[in-house]
């Protein structure tokens, strides 16, 4: 992996990237459109850095055809874990509610409560096994479509060749993922800047992992 803090300040060596950050970030406020558009733009910025070109991308609204087949990708996991989560959570609802409706059995609701932690543990699980697979799931998207990105096996084999920087990045991934979020915490409609911010971080990130793996095979 390149250097751990050039990834969270290597977009402020653009000396447009403020502009462009907040155009991103005014994209972004559109529903599900802006989402799509700042993957896109995220990747071009890949692209950039895969060139040797330490500038972001520029900002505009020219991303949608590049972002959308990751914004699926995405799309899969997230259901497929909220699916998961559910076949444990949606009995616990119905014993509550049953439960509700008549004199509480203290051992049927305990079981409602521990179904609730299973499901909710289960959540946090995938998203966390999500986040550090996320590299792996971008690069196979970017090169093989949406079929790559959900190639289960080749993604697991990536990641287990070389755990250390699958590691890495997903810690990494884990604070940029913090950074996006102060935004909501210091003014609520600063979470799209910080998250716009947050697309170039990842874009540094997955290019470090990238280069790793070059070095592994290499290796």
């Amino acid at each position: 992996m390149q250097r751990i803090t050039d990834a969270f300040f290597w977009a402020t060596r653009d000396p447009e990237w403020l502009i462009k950050v907040l155009i991103i970030a005014l994209i972004l406020i559109i529903p599900i459109v802006g989402a799509i558009n700042g993957i896109g733009w995220m990747l071009a910025s890949l692209d950039r850095l895969r060139a040797g070109d330490e500038r972001l991308a520029p900002a505009n609204f020219s991303y949608l055809g590049r972002g959308w087949r990751l914004f699926v990708v995405q799309l899969i996991y997230g259901l497929a874990i909220a699916l998961v989560a559910s076949v444990v959570y949606i009995p616990a609802v119905l014993i509550a509610v049953q439960e509700g409706q008549s004199e509480a059995n203290g051992a049927v609701i305990a079981l409602a409560i521990v179904l609730n932690f299973v499901s909710f543990g289960i959540t946090t699980l995938g998203g966390l096994l999500y986040t550090f697979a996320g590299p792996a799931i971008v690069l196979a998207t970017d090169a093989g479509g949406i079929g790559g990105g959900v190639n289960l096996r080749a993604i697991w084999r990536r990641c287990r060749a070389n755990l250390a920087h699958t590691l890495i990045a997903g810690l990494m991934l884990i604070a940029a993922s913090f950074i996006g979020s102060l935004g909501l915490i210091v003014c609520g409609v600063g979470v799209f800047f910080t998250s716009a911010y947050t697309l170039a971080i990842q874009a540094w990130i997955i290019r470090s992992y990238e280069l790793g793996d070059r070095v592994a095979e290499a290796a």
